[in-house]
């Protein structure tokens, strides 16, 4: 049996960061991930932030990776545009936010998790090896149980103390044999299989978790910066918020990535739950709005192959006009890129830019005289996926952890979710170094103080990203009010226009939040979190002060079936998920639900159809449900 000092389950963003700190420290330690590659389950909007709280401190991905993430760039882009529209039909009424995204943040980078979690992985595996630890992928864990506490441990020089017990835990895998360590660090996200083995705590309900849906499109990195109006350096954020919700409580996003974007909503499951749609159709409500088909469409060629040839002369055929159509998007992404078109012309692929141009045009020229290619406006997406996600106000677990076992960011049920606030990536790296320094001051007491977990809940609860969940942040809302002032109040009605005009008032505002928070934040949740503010007065504002935007363009977007195809699957013999309620009106919801159609009816019982499963945990709630085993089920590209 292989000895660690700690185990860390879970291979994303705050499981690596434990791994590079507990190593950094001294200590040897092993991550354990069920996926094939590191990274490779990983979803997220999404928006990694580095933040500079004015009440305590955070440890930000700087402080854990160095000069080194900056100097790399396993991100997207910085973004410094932060918009919110409001939306009625064809209008759109814009509001920068921009000061909200900027509000006690050092940056935020756009970032897609497949990249940015390889890249986390190198780092942690090269600080690990030097203590004897590592990364071991492909390896689900089963069980974990405790050694008998009654033995006295065995301390530096060969004593044994009788008054320190041997407390180390035995984890059980699908994969291999088995691993002690004297301390777990639970990473293994929303739908946590540790949580739920030692009963840390209830599965998530519904009204605690949001369902987030999206798609990866692909655009030349130039088009972006022409079309979203930024520099090389930098990168725009748009949240939505309306009619594109399909009458559901939640919103839109629009991040660009270097080149390609991502596009999603993250919607309310319980609202959900009360009015099912189907999740791909809301991202689908997103593409069709006219300000998203303006800045993600593209010029897009399509195969047409004469029906009147022979079967052989158009295989062949449609191989050379495939081929061409490949060289033409890799000319593109090279002469649309600065970095491509240098190294390009560097390496002596091409004499110069003006070369570069004339095989675009050449390739096209073959394609549309030769073969009939069309060249439509369309878009391209590159992958669809889903995942649940906590919100922390509603579900953070008081004592996240159980004997000396130790739960961070989405599996103890910790993410920030205030309107247009969302953060999640930077709370579960700030809980995974919390959690690894206090594994060590426990290491370094020889394991004589039992109360690892207390210590760790302390540190958990002065964190600022806990008091964000907790309280309102009365600076946070007069940046937030500031930032809407030009909105014409008398368009609002006169109820709006009153509760805005008292909380623009410093001292009434700062009373308002000094009661709420004495009360209870979440006790006013049904009103900040409801169909009117998220549906009525967004449609309101774009009806009454939106821009109308015209557009003729009609996008070919995929159907469900086409999305699933085009994901990479390890299938697996044993199903992750037990249908175990077949009957109840959840699982009869999750027929619409599920982001990729697993279930179905046969009978007046809840059935799983295929396991084209992207294991978002949606049906979590009502099922058993657990991670397939390692190497299996979904392998995602981008993330």
């Amino acid at each position: 049996m292989e000895d660690f000092d700690v185990i860390i389950i879970g291979g994303g963003s705050a499981g690596l960061a434990a791994l590079k700190h507990i190593s950094a420290l001294g200590k040897q330690a092993i991550l354990i991930e069920s996926g094939k590659e590191i990274g490779s389950k990983n979803v997220s909007g999404g928006i990694l932030y580095s933040k500079n709280k004015e009440y305590g401190q955070v440890h930000n991905v700087e402080d854990i990776y160095g000069q080194k993430f900056l100097e790399e760039e396993p991100y997207e882009r910085r973004i410094t545009k932060y918009i919110l529209n409001a939306t009625s039909k064809d209008k759109v009424c814009s509001i920068d936010l921009t000061s909200i995204h900027d509000f006690q943040s050092n940056f935020g980078y756009s970032v897609l998790l497949n990249k940015l979690n390889t890249w986390f992985a190198k780092e942690a595996q090269e600080e690990a090896q030097k203590q004897g630890g590592g990364i071991v992928t492909g390896v689900h864990v089963k069980n974990i149980k405790w050694n008998n506490e009654n033995t006295p441990i065995e301390l530096d020089g060969g004593k044994k103390n009788s008054s320190t017990y041997d407390n180390s835990l035995i984890v059980e895998t699908d994969e291999l044999e088995e691993f002690r360590s004297r301390a777990i660090i639970a990473a293994d996200g929303v739908n946590s299989e540790i949580a739920s083995l030692l009963r840390a705590r209830e599965k998530f309900l519904p009204d605690q978790l949001y369902q987030g849906v999206k798609v990866v499109v692909k655009l030349p990195e130039e088009i972006i910066e022409k079309r979203f109006e930024i520099g090389p350096d930098e990168g725009a954020a748009h949240l939505f918020s309306g009619d594109i919700s399909l009458n559901q409580v939640g919103g839109g996003f629009l991040y660009t990535n270097r080149d390609s974007i991502s596009i999603g909503g993250v919607y309310h499951l319980s609202s959900l739950l009360e009015n099912p749609v189907e999740p791909d159709q809301l991202v689908n409500s997103l593409i069709n709005n006219p300000l998203v088909k303006d800045l993600i469409q593209d010029e897009v060629p399509i195969k047409n192959i004469e029906k009147n040839l022979s079967k052989e002369e158009q295989t062949k055929r449609s191989f050379t006009i495939s081929k061409l159509i490949r060289t033409w998007n890799e000319l593109r992404e090279i002469y649309y890129s600065p970095k491509n078109r240098e190294k390009s012309i560097a390496n002596g692929k091409f004499k110069s830019i003006e070369e570069i141009k004339d095989k675009i045009n050449t390739t096209r020229r073959r394609l549309l005289e030769e073969f009939n290619t069309k060249f439509v406006t369309n878009y391209v997406e590159l992958e669809y996926s889903a995942k649940v996600v906590p919100d922390g106000k509603r579900c953070m677990m008081n004592k996240p952890y159980y004997k000396n076992v130790l739960f961070v960011g989405d599996a103890a049920g910790r993410g920030i979710f205030l309107g247009p606030r969302i953060e999640g990536l930077n709370v579960g790296m700030d809980d995974a170094v919390r959690a690894a320094k206090t594994i060590i001051k426990y290491l370094k007491n020889n394991l004589a103080d039992p109360n690892i977990g207390e210590i760790y809940s302390q540190s958990i609860h002065e964190s600022p990203y806990t008091r964000d969940m907790k309280k309102i942040d009365k600076d946070y809302l007069k940046v937030l009010l500031k930032a809407v002032k030009k909105i014409p109040l008398e368009d609002l009605g006169a109820k709006n226009n009153f509760l805005i005009s008292c909380m623009s008032n410093d001292f009434l505002r700062n009373f308002a939040v000094s009661t709420i928070n004495k009360v209870g934040f979440y006790k006013f949740l049904s009103f900040v979190e409801s169909p009117k503010i998220y549906i009525d007065i967004p449609i309101l504002l774009a009806e009454k002060l939106g821009r109308k935007i015209n557009t003729s363009t009609k996008f070919d977007i995929p159907e469900l079936s086409e999305r699933i195809s085009k994901l990479k699957y390890y299938e697996d013999n044993n199903s992750h998920i037990i249908v175990t309620k077949p009957q109840i009106e959840f699982m009869k919801k999750m027929t619409i639900l599920c982001p990729t159609k697993c279930y179905s009816i046969e009978d007046q019982n809840v059935v799983i159809q295929h396991e084209g499963c992207i294991e978002c945990g949606t049906c979590s709630k009502e099922t058993s449900w657990k991670h397939p085993r390692g190497e299996k089920g979904i392998f995602f590209k981008y993330g």
